[in-house]
């Protein structure tokens, strides 16, 4: 055992699929974890997004390495006692599946703390495990929607609220467990019992939120009452989804979304600009050859510092527009002033400073051939984590595993033969 490996010697029995599950297993075994990803004996849905060899897709590669795969029929009478197995060695077991099929299956925590009290179970739902939404199925873009991010994204397009490329909340979600079976591990290091973790998209979303999920009453209930009868109102009415978002409570004040806060259009590319603290805002406007006089007196009137700030976002515009975002750059660095051209993702892939930290890593996949991939999130000296190899292929390892399980190999023939596992993917059509 790699004692430098903060997850050596832990078995991790992975139920999973999509996102948050299998990231979480995924860092899980970079630190070292012994991880069996239980798969239907079709695959994770996942394999099947555009593939370009058969089972093998970004989706999947993007979180699935590390592993070995079991594909398991979960609803066949005999798949009962591998899942047994499986979990009585196990230390950790990870699910997302629909709301109530654990309990179904024998797979809740409740089912499994009196038999295995030390082990640790974690758990992913869409809005919670109480509520009126708890049996609701949901998704990453779901629970965008019902969370606010989407709409505090301010992300439009046809008219309408649009969340983006990433699924923010399921990567979220799936650091939250990873946080919850960590911390779960080091108290029963202590005690010597494990646990139930319990983590869900909706709590993922709000916390990307944190900032605004701040309700002072003196302050804020009134007004958030007077917006919510409005948004009542203009729902009532059809009113368009744009004219409903005009309602958000801005956080930021006038300076911060007019002047130094915000994306800029410079002569070649867009460039960004955060300037938190006041010394920043000084040395931002300064390098732009520019004052701001309610820097030194604040403007106590809010109609007069909105106009105020309005007039100089012409006048910074104007300048910022003048030159490159690489002519930029050095000014700002310069000043101490955090700011940054907006790059396409694709161009992370060839960035020096990623690059630099050990950020990416090129994974030699056995059927796809160099692919180059995020590392892992956290790094921890001594190697603590290490990037991931590829998950071998679909099926693969199931004969390997269930003799480790110690099925004997006539056990093993007939669990293949009555489609409770099988040992390759089956041929699409």
């Amino acid at each position: 055992m790699d004692n430098a490996r903060p997850f050596a010697g832990i078995e991790v029995v992975e139920f999973g699929q999509f996102i948050a599950v299998p990231f979480c297993a995924q860092v899980l075994s970079e630190g070292g974890a012994n991880v069996v990803k239980v798969e239907s004996v079709e695959g994770d849905p996942v394999r099947q997004l555009a593939p370009l060899t058969p089972g093998e897709t970004r989706h999947f590669v993007s979180r699935n390495r590390g592993k070995r795969s079991l594909p398991l029929d979960l609803h066949h009478p005999s798949a009962a006692r591998v899942v047994e197995r499986l979990v009585a060695r196990a230390d950790v077991v990870l699910t997302n599946f629909r709301p109530g099929l654990a309990a179904e299956l024998g797979l809740d925590w409740p089912t499994l703390a009196p038999r295995y009290p030390r082990l640790v179970v974690g758990n992913v739902s869409a809005f919670g495990r109480r509520g009126p939404a708890a049996r609701l199925a949901g998704m990453d873009l779901v629970v965008q929607a019902r969370s606010g991010l989407m709409a505090a994204s301010g992300r439009i397009q046809d008219g309408v609220p649009t969340g983006g490329e990433n699924p923010a909340v399921d990567y979220m979600c799936a650091m939250l467990l990873s946080f919850g079976v960590a911390s779960a591990l080091l108290r029963r290091a202590t005690t010597g019992r494990g646990g139930e973790v319990e983590v869900s998209l909706l709590m993922a979303a709000l916390l990307l939120q944190n900032n605004s999920m701040v309700r002072i009453e003196s302050a804020d209930g009134p007004v958030h009452d007077g917006l919510r009868a409005r948004l009542a109102e203009l729902r009532a009415a059809g009113r368009p989804y744009a004219e409903q978002a005009t309602l958000t409570p801005q956080i930021r004040t006038p300076a911060m979304t007019n002047i130094y806060y915000r994306t800029y259009a410079t002569r070649d590319a867009a460039i960004a600009v955060a300037c938190g603290s006041p010394s920043l805002r000084r040395a931002f406007i300064k390098a732009l050859g520019l004052t701001d006089h309610a820097l030194e007196r604040p403007i106590a009137d809010r109609q007069s510092e909105l106009k105020h700030y309005a007039e100089l976002r012409a006048r910074v515009e104007a300048v910022v527009a003048g030159r490159t975002a690489t002519e930029w750059q050095p000014i700002f660095d310069a000043g101490g002033i955090p700011a940054a051209a907006v790059k396409l993702p694709l161009e992370l892939l060839d960035d020096e400073q990623p690059l630099a930290n050990g950020m990416l890593h090129d994974l030699a996949h056995p059927a796809l051939g160099r692919v180059r991939v995020l590392a892992p999130p956290v790094s921890l000296d001594g190697g603590g984590f290490v990037p991931a190899p590829a998950t071998p292929a679909f099926g693969s390892a199931t004969r390997a595993i269930l003799g480790e399980l110690e099925f004997s190999s006539a056990e093993v023939e007939t669990l293949l033969a009555e489609g409770v596992t099988r040992d390759r993917l089956a041929p699409r059509g």
